[in-house]
């Protein structure tokens, strides 16, 4: 998680906090180190923000402080509502989590009657839910578009056949069944498409793409017609 992000989440668990949290609360909740807490409550406080508290004690926000609110209408905020139910139909773990948090954060700031809409559920996603992939994180592949990291994969196509190829992630599409990573492959030197389901081991790299993802999605754009790998 990027730091700018991080100093988010610690400001919002604070904030819906019923009671002081301490700094191995928040760093088990955001998959740091308690050192890493450490400074960025200090970053935080030397921003103004109003955190009182200490170590081995636990940390409060003191009342009054909010973020810049999104003001959204009622229809708005419904459509966030399912939006965030759909994910729940992807094979994505992470978002998946992500989405039932967001759920939470909104029905702790949205007025009466509209919280009903989050705590009862009044809005559905039906239909098939795609199941997690064994052997690929897709949250490893977002972060990797997001980088333009390349990944390592092993892949078994629909006729069984085995390759190891080099990727250069651009996107990534949710199925009902699956989802597709689209990717520039070095081993065909074309965009491929390839599902996650058909991944037997995924790693990152250590070199990346940068600077090459905004072209590599026009040149996909450019050619929806791509066949599967």
């Amino acid at each position: 998680m990027r730091k700018a992000s991080r100093l988010f989440e610690i400001i919002q668990i604070l904030r819906l906090a019923k009671k002081p949290v301490t700094a191995a609360q928040i760093a088990v909740q955001l998959e740091v180190t308690m050192r890493s807490i450490y400074r960025d409550i200090a970053a935080l406080q030397a921003m103004r923000v109003p955190i009182e508290g200490e170590r081995g004690i636990g940390y409060i926000l003191r009342p009054g402080f909010t973020l810049p609110p999104l003001m959204l209408s009622i229809e708005e905020t419904e459509a966030i509502v399912l939006a965030l139910a759909l994910l729940e139909r992807t094979g994505d773990t992470e978002l998946r989590r992500a989405a039932r948090q967001v759920n939470r954060k909104i029905a702790a700031v949205v007025p009466e009657p509209l919280s009903q809409t989050f705590s009862t559920g009044a809005l559905h996603a039906w239909g098939t839910v795609a199941p997690v992939p064994d052997a690929v994180d897709l949250a490893l592949v977002r972060r990797a578009i997001r980088d333009e990291q390349k990944l390592s994969i092993d892949y078994r196509d629909e006729l069984g056949n085995a390759t190891e190829r080099v990727i250069r992630p651009i996107a990534l599409i949710y199925y009902s069944q699956t989802a597709n990573i689209v990717a520039w492959c070095e081993l065909r030197n074309a965009i491929r498409n390839f599902r996650a389901d058909r991944v037997e081991h995924c790693e990152a790299r250590e070199d990346f793409f940068p600077g090459q993802g905004d072209r590599l999605r026009q040149v996909w754009i450019d050619g929806w017609q791509r066949p599967i790998a």
